[in-house]
């Protein structure tokens, strides 16, 4: 029995015994390819990969920690794609790069990367890299907060310039740090240089977690100085522009900003709602397009909820033999939105309005007529009246109305924009489903 085979063995004994036979049981463990610091599990098709990341890739990896004393990275791959990838890479990869090569996820692609106003720049830079890898943008630093795709459009140029050829190392921060301490310990610091130095591109995702660790930051500042020298590609990522990064080296913050850096923003409302139908796309899964824009309302900015979300709707659809309806989709979800009036206050309501349409919560209870302010407010009463016990009159008086008809007029005209205009409609139902979400948890 492999190392892997009984890391799932353990992990059975841990979860319901429906999941495991349909999700985990169906995983492979890559011997050939797994490392101490790296775990590969292959899955027969997209669904069960992305529940299995998305639900179990942590404890997967907590429990080899727990009986090899070292905490690997955990890789879901297709076992078909795994085998067209290898393919190719035989082909187009000379020898002498393929020891040195990384494992990619070849499901991250330009092609599949959902592009809006939030993150055209950094995608249009990380195309711009692949055409002239090591002259254009080097290096390339992308910041932005979890889940906002840093990783995805970072293994995309991986990808890209695997299939021209080129070596490329993909590591976390996490796993540089290990590699770095297992080689300085076994004496082999040689084997460790050679491989990070010897790339044509090196790509460290979360350089964030690089703080404090200042015999690392010593290996990296000279391995980015030997890669550059060279005009060999360098791309990183961060959640947050290196200025900000506290217990990095200056000289370390300075070399960060050379080149390009491109921040990602949290995607708007039409950009989950692309994210959304590229994924189910993906996927194949089949749902409407009210539950899309259902599902485009209660998640918050991190778009990686979104494949745990449909392998959730799948996996309970599939289990109680049930068509994906809205109502459906409520209820699987309910976790994900749960309504507790009793603990919602108007100040925390105003609060998250003024955060989210970018106003001051002062401005809010004013007496301003300013277009935004007015729509600020409008919100404030609709999501106020929705999700608190307050009364109109109790409204009225909260936001300095003359009476309860002031507040009575104001939910009119909210209820007819919320009939003839899709748009506003969608905006009031995300605003309202993350309010309630945050007072769920």
């Amino acid at each position: 029995m492999t190392i892997g085979d009984s890391i799932l063995k353990l992990l059975k004994e841990e979860i319901n015994e429906v999941e495991y036979n349909r999700y985990i049981k169906q995983l492979s463990f890559c011997t050939e390819d797994s490392k101490t610091d790296y775990a590969l599990f292959l899955a027969p098709n997209p669904l069960i990969a992305s529940w299995v990341k998305t639900k179990y890739s942590e404890k997967i990896a907590h429990l080899f920690e727990v009986k090899t004393s070292v905490k690997p990275q955990v890789v879901i791959e297709l076992k078909n794609r795994r085998k067209k990838s290898q393919s190719k890479e035989s082909n187009l990869v000379t020898p002498q790069h393929s020891a040195h090569q990384s494992l990619l996820n070849p499901a991250y692609t330009f092609d599949n990367y959902v592009v809006g106003g939030t993150n055209q720049f950094a995608f249009s830079a990380a195309q711009s890299v692949c055409e002239k890898p090591g002259e254009a943008y080097n290096p390339l630093f992308i910041y932005g907060g979890v889940g906002l795709g840093k990783t995805h459009l970072m293994q995309s140029v991986g990808n890209r310039l695997q299939t021209q050829g080129k070596s490329v190392i993909y590591s976390s921060v996490e796993q540089f740090v290990n590699d770095f301490t297992r080689h300085l310990r076994n004496q082999t610091m040689d084997r460790f240089k050679d491989k990070y130095r010897k790339c044509n591109v090196l790509m460290i995702d979360d350089v964030q977690f690089l703080s404090g660790k200042n015999q690392t930051q010593e290996e990296v500042f000279h391995t980015f100085e030997t890669l550059r020298a060279e005009n060999k590609q360098i791309i990183l990522t961060s959640d947050k522009h290196p200025k900000q990064i506290a217990g990095l080296e200056n000289r370390l913050k300075s070399r960060f900003e050379w080149g390009l850096i491109a921040d990602i923003q949290p995607p708007e409302l039409e950009t989950k709602i692309a994210i959304i139908k590229k994924k189910c796309e993906m996927n194949k899964v089949d749902i409407s397009k009210e539950i899309i824009d259902y599902i485009a309302t209660i998640i918050d900015n991190n778009a990686r909820e979104i494949e745990g979300i449909l392998s959730k709707l799948h996996a309970y659809a599939k289990l109680m033999n049930q068509e994906i309806t809205l109502e459906f989709t409520k209820n699987v979800l309910k976790e994900q939105l749960k309504d507790k009036k009793e603990n919602i206050t108007i100040e925390d309501i105003i609060k998250f309005v003024a955060k989210e349409l970018n106003v001051k919560p002062s401005e809010i209870r004013s007496k301003s007529r300013s277009k935004n302010i007015v729509y600020a407010r409008r919100v404030c009463i609709y999501l106020a009246r929705e999700l608190t016990q307050n009364s109109m009159p109790q409204l009225a008086q909260f936001f300095g109305m003359k009476d309860h008809t002031a507040i009575s007029h104001t939910m009119r005209k909210i209820n007819q924009l919320l009939k003839d205009d899709e748009d506003f409609k969608v905006k009031i139902d995300e605003l309202n489903n993350k309010m309630s979400a945050q007072k769920s948890i």
